[in-house]
């Protein structure tokens, strides 16, 4: 049966993993590590069907030699948590030769890696003995910081920088300039990583073609194929059983604080970012018709005043109590920001908004490097319990030794022993060095959920700060609607008096 397996990870110091460790353990190679002056040695392990480092145009010779890839690129990386290489864990397909596998594997790397001059150290595994179920995939490891053409090594992200009204760098209340970090290239964005599964599930379904077989992969998820699988990975059939039931689990309640957060995360940057180029532009036309007084002045009466100003109208018109009141909390919510922040005008407003950007963005990413630690301990976690459910079954395998009697019993605890196989194999691949303890994994588990559950409310303090801004947002709409209408009136009668 076709199988269609494309996974992406990261190779980071922060989890404890080296970039030379990792080429030398899927390599099955013995390999120097110059920054940490180890040298890794898997040469003994077994299933390695082939290896070899594969370079876009631009990349020097030198470093089509795995030690002297892999060493540069620790070399390149400062920061002791530094994210080193994408890591990808793809599925052969049992239908195809291995030379066709081998074919398939180099025509996508060519078409999807080294085209956009990525380097690809691709090794070939097949971990099939006598014991075990045939599970060919193949592995790729490219590193994270790009090549410049001059074959010297480049930056991962750039800064832009915060500009005030007069192209003058912000800085925030702490005296640091403002910035947002962009990524040089598109290479972690999940577009292109949907386009790499898209690409290699089209590649396996051209040569199924080629060959007349019927079977067919997709590389989109069950979800969206409208395939109503839930994911055991994180919950497990246990808690997610109690909570059908309408039973409250702590691992339920965690996933849904986290589901919650980065919702109110991905949406509070949005909406602020929103808000940001709207007051730039707004300031942007201001500067453009400078000459109209009532336009000018917006840009320097205090933004107390336009409120004021502004909820007096809401209020002559309301049609109720309740909506007077509701009007007076807000405008008593925004000025509050407005004090609480030393804002008095437009030009304070809108560093104070891409300050907020920043910090959002800074959120982002701080989250985003928490939570990846999170779920690889509860992957760790989950492989380890499928390891010690299937090692029973495992060892009863290995005490049978007649083949008819081996095969029989592989036969009938086929799907545990795959479970048992991918569980090991995964594990030695995230942990070359070894597995770590796993009362030290729960323990390091639950110091990352105390340190993650304080910050949520750190960004319900930044959604009601962005929503303070709004409102102030929508006073100063209306003076700028109000002063456009007085311009055109101005204008309808300068040309009627003509």
């Amino acid at each position: 049966m076709a199988l269609y397996h494309f996974e992406v990870t990261q190779i980071s110091r922060g989890r404890g993993q080296t970039a030379v460790a990792s080429a030398a353990y899927r390599a099955g190679e013995r390999l120097h590590d110059s920054y940490y002056n180890e040298d890794p040695d898997y040469r003994r392990k077994g299933g390695v069907l082939h290896s070899e480092v594969i370079l876009p145009a631009h990349a020097p010779r030198r470093l089509s030699d795995r030690e002297t890839l892999w060493n540069e690129v620790e070399s390149a990386e400062k920061h002791p948590r530094a994210q080193l290489a994408y890591s990808f864990d793809v599925a052969f397909q049992n239908e195809l030769s291995f030379e066709e596998n081998l074919a398939l594997a180099r025509r996508f790397i060519a078409e999807n890696f080294t085209a956009r001059g990525m380097i690809a150290d691709l090794a070939c595994h097949d971990p099939h003995k006598d014991d075990d179920i045939k599970n060919p995939h193949f592995h790729v490891l490219c590193p994270i910081r790009p090549l410049n053409p001059d074959g010297t090594w480049g930056m991962k992200q750039r800064r832009e920088y915060a500009l005030d009204e007069n192209g003058e760098r912000v800085r925030d209340r702490n005296g640091k300039l403002v910035y947002n970090a962009v990524a040089t290239t598109n290479w972690g964005t999940p577009e292109t990583l949907l386009a790499w599964r898209e690409n290699w599930a089209r590649l396996v379904n051209e040569a199924f073609e080629k060959k007349g077989i019927a079977e067919r992969v997709d590389h989109r998820s069950y979800e969206d194929r409208g395939i109503n699988l839930i994911p055991t990975v994180h919950e497990g059939p246990a808690v997610r059983a109690m909570e059908a039931r309408g039973i409250r689990t702590d691992v339920g309640d965690w996933n849904r604080l986290i589901r919650k957060a980065n919702a109110l995360l991905h949406s509070l940057k949005g909406s602020v970012k929103a808000l940001a180029d709207w007051i730039s532009e707004l300031r942007k036309r201001i500067a453009e018709l400078k000459e109209d007084e009532r336009l000018a002045r917006l840009e320097s009466q205090t933004l107390a005043s336009v409120l004021c100003g502004y909820y007096e109208r809401r209020n002559a018109g309301a049609y109720s109590n309740k909506a007077r009141v509701n009007n007076l909390k807000q405008q008593a919510r925004a000025i509050d920001f407005l004090h609480a922040n030393g804002i008095s005008s437009l030009g304070d407003l809108d560093k104070k908004v891409k300050a907020t950007y920043s910090e959002v963005s800074r959120a982002c990413a701080e989250v985003r490097e928490l939570d990846d630690e999170v779920s690889l301990i509860e992957k760790t976690l989950s492989l380890t319990e499928k390891l010690a459910k299937g090692k029973p079954v495992y060892d009863a395998l290995r005490g049978i030794r007649r083949k008819s009697e081996s095969d029989a019993f592989k036969e009938l605890h086929r799907a545990e022993l795959t479970s048992f196989y991918a569980a090991r194999r995964e594990l030695g691949e995230i942990y070359p060095n070894g597995i770590p303890d796993e009362t030290e994994l729960r323990k390091r588990l639950a110091s990352l959920r105390e340190k993650r559950q304080p910050l949520y409310s750190a960004y319900k303090k930044l959604k009601e700060e962005a929503g303070a801004a709004y409102a102030i947002k929508k006073a100063i709409q209306a003076d700028y609607e109000k002063a456009m209408r007085e311009r055109g009136e101005d204008k309808l009668r300068k040309g009627e008096e003509r």
